[in-house]
């Protein structure tokens, strides 16, 4: 079969981008807001900033961090929800020459040590409301500069006021800390204002993030993506959508994570080069709220996953919305569910298309036509300048129509994995990255997800991978060995169930969950637990989580 399919979707869509037509994000940046100086960048909270504000905070952001001594490619993290300051941190970095680290703010202490160590961050901005789990782990990490913020610190007074007041003492969702020698995010941009910035030299091939990821197997790794890996990305999503947006006008909803590379790419950096106003939702959880959200602005595209589409569609209200500007939905981070996309566009009048990507390939790899006129349960086409493959388990190329792993090849695919040459040979051979996903093509070049090569598990459109909840249950005295795999779940998509040999016999499915729950991010922890006298191995010793998925 052929190793790449290219110039599918019409005529107007170019086969091949130059992934070195713009040499950095910076770049792309200094564009953005001078083009669209006047627009509305990023709405959150009832407040918007425009292109201007974007670009002096963001300035100002960058002249402290320069200021305080950081060096070009030093690692700084960024540990928030979707706010005003996500974007004018994020920017920021990027500006002074620094590798971006995003860390979601669920961790858990383990997880946070593991990936501000591994990363060797010695600058950390965070909300507040997460500070208790830093401190908790500090001493134990390189960090040396917290920058604390609060939710409403980019609100104009005295909304601040009121908002932060009332997270903090009303809703009390602040918990105690004590950390030493911290900086207000005010205080740093007070500061930065006052020194000079320096715009650093910045090449396509200086990492812009480390971005984490089990990756297609393991612990959490940090995936080297460089300004040309995100560059390369953004053009090939731009020649797709670029036909679909107006400039300067249309509005994306961002209700994912931007410390996700999904909503990071395709929401935050994309809807930026076109000068498209961004509305954050910081708590999309909160259905009703979201809803009301939307109802007060004129959207023209909203991202998300299955089970963020299914929340909307079953939340009163959503149908009723003004749908008069709505362009279209884009899909990714989990398989969209065929009741699911013909429930929207029956509700909204518009496809909702769905794209295929992972974190190692910045991560858009294919995405239907946003002209699609019904959902046909693919994964869509490759993006301009990706050649793809489909290979049996001997590394033989198989026919159209035949499934096999995915490999894909192309400019947007990751430096490898951070200190780790052996994890990234297993995945990187001649530029070619093993995806770890069964996949198959038809005659007209559309991909279809078949299964996982690997035994991840997909929880909302996050990663979640046997072998950290296996050793986080080991921890547990009471339990002797422990197995983990996905079943299926109408919400998430997948849960995880935990099959346990007990140690001891007073152990119950309450102490098992409490104890993966104190050590784990919320959707990582087990929601059914189910006790064994023995677990099925093969005749190495090696436990057989296919046969108990079987």
């Amino acid at each position: 079969m052929e190793k790449i399919w290219i110039n599918q979707y019409d005529e107007s869509v170019s086969a091949e981008i130059n992934p070195d037509r713009v040499p950095s994000l910076i770049d792309i940046f200094e564009s953005a807001v001078s083009q669209y100086a006047n627009q509305t960048a990023f709405i959150n909270l009832g407040h918007k900033i425009s292109f201007e504000d974007l670009d002096v905070l963001s300035m100002q952001f960058a002249s402290y961090l320069q200021h305080l001594g950081l060096k070009k490619g030093d690692a700084v993290a960024i540990m928030m929800p979707n706010l005003l300051q996500y974007p004018v941190a994020l920017f920021g970095v990027l500006r002074a020459g620094l590798t971006v680290v995003n860390v979601n703010p669920l961790y858990t202490p383990r997880e946070l040590q593991h990936q501000l160590t591994d990363a060797n961050v010695s600058t950390i901005l965070i909300v507040e409301n997460f500070a208790c789990t830093l401190e908790k782990v500090l001493k134990n990490t390189p960090v040396k500069n917290i920058v604390l913020t609060s939710l409403g610190d980019l609100l104009p007074l005295p909304k601040r006021w009121v908002v932060n007041f009332a997270v903090k003492y009303i809703k009390k969702m602040v918990p105690s800390y004590s950390l030493q020698n911290t900086t207000s995010f005010s205080q740093a941009l007070a500061i930065g204002e006052q020194h000079d910035y320096s715009r650093p030299s910045v090449s396509g091939s200086d990492i812009a993030f480390l971005q984490y990821t089990g990756g297609t197997t393991g612990v959490s790794k940090g995936a080297m993506l460089t300004h040309r890996n995100m560059v390369a990305n953004l053009e090939q999503v731009s020649g797709i959508l670029e036909s679909a947006l107006v400039p300067g006008k249309d509005m994306v909803v961002t209700a994912l994570p931007l410390y996700h590379i999904f909503a990071l790419t395709s929401n935050c950096l994309t809807f930026l080069k076109y000068g498209c106003p961004n509305l954050l939702i910081t708590n999309p959880r909160d259905m009703p709220g979201f809803v009301k959200e939307l109802s007060r602005y004129p959207f023209a595209v909203i991202t998300g996953v299955n089970t963020l589409f299914n929340g909307l569609l079953n939340t009163p209200g959503f149908a009723e919305l003004d749908y008069s500007h709505f362009k279209f939905g884009l899909g990714g981070g989990m398989a969209v569910q065929r009741p699911v996309a013909q429930k929207w566009e029956s509700v909204t009048g518009k496809v909702l298309i769905e794209g295929y990507g992972l974190t190692e390939c910045s991560p858009v790899v294919s995405v239907n036509p946003v002209n699609s006129s019904e959902y046909k349960g693919s994964i869509g086409l490759p993006v301009p300048s990706t050649e793809i493959k489909i290979c049996d388990e001997q590394g033989q190329e198989l026919p159209i129509g035949e499934a096999g792993e995915l490999f894909v090849k192309g400019p947007q695919v990751m430096l490898g994995y951070l200190n780790r040459e052996e994890a990234t040979r297993e995945v990187l051979n001649d530029e070619w990255l093993a995806t770890g996903d069964i996949a198959k093509a038809d005659e007209q070049g559309y991909l279809y997800i078949v299964d996982r090569k690997k035994d991840m598990i997909l929880v909302s459109g996050f990663n979640v991978f046997p072998n950290e909840i296996e050793e986080v249950a080991a921890m547990h005295d009471g339990i002797l060995e422990a197995a983990a795999i996905g079943i299926p779940h109408e919400v998430s998509g997948e849960v995880v169930k935990l099959f346990v040999v007990k140690s001891d016999e007073s152990l119950t499915e309450q102490m098992v969950i409490a104890h993966c729950k104190s050590l784990l991010t919320g959707y990582k922890v087990p929601k059914i637990v189910e006790f064994k006298e023995e677990l099925p191995k093969s005749n190495v010793g090696k436990i057989l989580r296919r046969e108990l998925r079987d």
